[in-house]
């Protein structure tokens, strides 16, 4: 079996399941999935750290993929061009706060970390850097200056974290690849999101069918 390509949504998905011709396969707990060219597997989990911790348990277990590509458009915190692509260092979960307990920000407890690894992603016109992930569509500016200050965070995301955790706990390697599509400080984020779309998921597109052709 190939890798498991994990998207969040069905319209970032499409794209890449009308290049690469998708066969529909038979998920479960309402996760879509296809088969995809060379015997990878792609799932379209949701929106969300639940619902991309699901989708990867389920790559992993129904399908026996030898590791995860989470994709898919994300906000930027530092000035990058939409459409630029990039390519996963490691991945935090900055919604994580057991700081009671004395732990510092973003600290999972039960694998105790808080950098989740990233395998490397050869991209060639991209950039690596931290993906933050959390259950939140950022539109708070300190909010987004302290996720950036706090983990060196360059795009934020709302799967990334999550289906990286499900991989370390299944010893399996996982990579993102993450376009952006929107600027986590800019007044306009919402009209920039919509407008930009398209031509974030077309590299990305190109981005993710070079890797699994490669």
């Amino acid at each position: 079996m190939g890798l498991g390509v994990l998207y969040a949504m069905e319209r970032e998905a499409a794209g890449l399941l009308a290049r690469l011709g998708g066969v529909p396969l038979e998920g479960a707990a309402g996760v879509p999935c296809y088969a995809l060219p060379g015997g990878h597997v792609l799932a379209v989990g949701g929106v969300g750290k639940v619902n991309a911790a699901l989708a990867a348990q389920l790559l992993i277990d129904r399908f026996a993929v030898t590791g995860i590509l989470n994709a898919g458009c994300a906000g930027a915190l530092e000035e990058l061009p939409v459409g630029t692509l990039v390519a996963a260092e490691a991945c935090v979960q900055h919604d994580v706060d057991t700081a009671l307990a004395g732990d510092p920000p973003g600290l999972v407890s039960t694998v105790n970390v808080t950098r989740f690894p990233c395998a490397p992603l050869p991209l060639p016109d991209g950039v690596r850097g931290v993906v933050a992930t959390g259950d939140w569509f950022a539109r708070d500016y300190a909010r987004a200056r302290w996720v950036r200050d706090t983990f060196g965070a360059v795009v934020c995301d709302m799967e990334a974290g999550a289906a990286a955790q499900v991989c370390l706990r299944n010893s399996l390697p996982f990579q993102a690849v993450k376009a952006v599509s929107d600027h986590l400080f800019s007044p306009a984020q919402d009209a920039e999101y919509r407008e930009n779309f398209q031509q974030a998921m077309a590299r990305l597109d190109d981005a993710v069918a070079a890797i699994l052709e490669g």
